[in-house]
């Protein structure tokens, strides 16, 4: 029995399969070890039901989890897990590894990656090429959920929003200025609040302003991750995973026909592909 694990910030996806074929999964919150120590890891996973069920018999894990670049935050988070699983051999690897091999296989490409927050990469076909995006909701992450929310806030607080989104705005989150600065600089997880605003989004995408801002936000993913990349690969297949790209991929594959790119393919829960990977 195996289990292939793929968490950014706000959400880790597990999947459960014997035999190559799935048996269990659930969604928990995100086990990012910037954020969350390991004390706070076991406490997510001794909260799910579905978990405990199979721990004893899970004897491998394959886990892709945003904040794990470095080997020594791979090996914490690994050694975290094992005191949970404890009968499993676990690899760690970060988000971008596994969106990798979701979306490419053993192939090359470019994969971008557009979720809870955003990178992207040159992949080989057995490592993404090492570059100097993934900084995070503070000093990078354009075009994600974070991003999104942030611009949102931003648009709000400002007073730009057009008064019809600002009045749905309000009822919908009650909230005001006050509210607001005291929740991004006053409390913790504030990247998991920037991304719960996804919502607002989704609900309101065929709204003209909202379809600027997707537009704005995915402009700048462009100009700070895949052009670059593209300029120093060019000629290699174009593919995007994650929430955000799955969820907006008719306004991101409008954005990429200016751009003159074609996207090959974008993969909304790479989850999926990984568990095929590693089963077969």
């Amino acid at each position: 029995m195996i289990a292939v694990v793929y968490s950014g910030s706000k959400s880790a996806f597990w999947k459960i399969s014997s035999e190559g074929k799935t048996i269990a999964e659930c969604t928990i919150a995100g086990i990012n070890p910037c954020f969350n120590d390991p004390k706070h890891i076991l406490y997510l996973l001794n909260k799910e039901i579905t978990l405990i069920n199979h721990a004893e018999r899970i004897k491998k894990i394959y886990a892709f989890v945003a904040g794990t670049s470095s080997p020594g935050m791979q090996e914490s988070l690994a050694h975290t897990l094992g005191q949970f699983f404890r009968n499993s051999k676990i690899k760690v690897n970060d988000d971008l590894y596994g969106a990798s091999i979701a979306a490419c296989y053993n192939q090359s490409g470019i994969v971008g990656i557009l979720g809870s927050g955003a990178n992207c990469a040159y992949f080989d076909g057995k490592r993404p090429e090492q570059n100097n995006f993934g900084l995070g909701y503070i000093l990078g992450d354009e075009g994600s959920a974070n991003y999104l929310g942030k611009i949102l806030l931003k648009q709000y607080l400002e007073d730009k929003l057009p008064q019809d989104l600002k009045k749905q705005f309000e009822e919908r989150y009650n909230v005001d200025r006050p509210l607001i600065l005291e929740r991004i600089y006053k409390k913790p997880n504030v990247q998991n609040y920037l991304s719960s605003f996804l919502e607002f989004y989704i609900d309101k995408r065929n709204n003209k302003y909202i379809e600027q801002l997707i537009d704005q936000a995915f402009e700048r993913y462009f100009s700070t991750y895949l052009m670059p990349t593209v300029k120093q690969h060019p000629g290699q297949e174009i593919h995007f995973v994650g929430t955000v790209a799955g969820t907006f991929q008719d306004r991101l594959r409008l954005v990429a026909q200016r751009h003159d790119v074609h996207i090959i393919t974008i993969t909304k829960e790479p989850i999926h592909n990984l568990l095929h990977y590693y089963s077969n």
